[in-house]
């Protein structure tokens, strides 16, 4: 009776143990068939008018939108790289300038309606000004002329070039083919698309493998993944 007792309470404390340690680990959640998301704009209005912008002005360099600083600074210290990681994977610029041959030359901020706080400008600023990156901040309301932007990235002799008669040219080509260039890809969007969702798996295991697999370790920001040294 005193042995049945005995090993009725220890299968009963066992239990309690068991959904004490089961209620304080947090509930997995797993990858959804459907997506509780929504696509939205990626730019703003007043981004957008900075954007087409710089399209025009930056006509031979490529722009990027909103990139993560970590995706073209490495550590000095790989020692460092988890935490300077984990404390910059945040900061981005609105736009971000790089030549053809995949080289930052510099950064812009869109201020939004209440401006942009001037520890974040001085962040940025000096961050980018020790890895020899030009940062500015461009108010859409108030755009430079396209020599002062381009002598603030380019220097003052690679930005008028020849003649300014040439860069001025060049700019209202640009110009006129911007919209012609926009509009030819918007017809092939709904193409690729299509094409694209028909060669993903539809299995949300795999989705879940995927998403398991990545993480800070396989940032290129902590350990390096290209040992290209040649230029594109």
């Amino acid at each position: 009776m005193i042995y049945a007792v005995f090993v009725l309470g220890l299968a009963l404390g066992g239990g309690v143990v068991y959904w004490l340690r089961r209620s304080k680990t947090p509930d997995r959640k797993r990858i959804p068939k459907d997506w509780p998301l929504t696509v939205r704009a990626l730019v703003n209005n007043r981004e957008k008018q900075v954007w087409l912008w710089l399209a025009k002005v930056m006509f031979d360099h490529q722009i990027l939108m909103k990139l993560p600083i970590t995706r073209f600074t490495s550590p000095a210290q790989q020692a460092d790289a988890a935490h300077w990681y984990h404390l910059l994977n945040g900061v981005y610029c609105t736009f971000t300038l790089c030549n053809m041959e995949g080289e930052v030359i510099g950064c812009i901020d869109v201020p939004g309606p209440k401006g942009l706080s001037l520890s974040n400008q001085t962040l940025k600023h000096n961050l980018l000004s020790q890895c020899g990156i030009h940062y500015t901040v461009v108010d859409p309301a108030n755009l430079p002329h396209l020599i002062q932007i381009r002598t603030a990235f380019l220097g003052e002799q690679a930005a008028r070039g020849n003649a300014n008669g040439e860069l001025e040219s060049r700019f209202k080509n640009v110009s006129q083919h911007l919209y012609a260039i926009v509009d030819r890809k918007r017809n092939t969007k709904n193409q690729s698309v299509a094409q694209l969702d028909a060669s993903m798996p539809n299995s949300s295991g795999y989705a879940e493998s995927m998403l398991e697999s990545s993480g800070w370790e396989q940032n290129s920001f902590v350990t390096p993944l290209d040992s290209r040294a040649a230029k594109l």
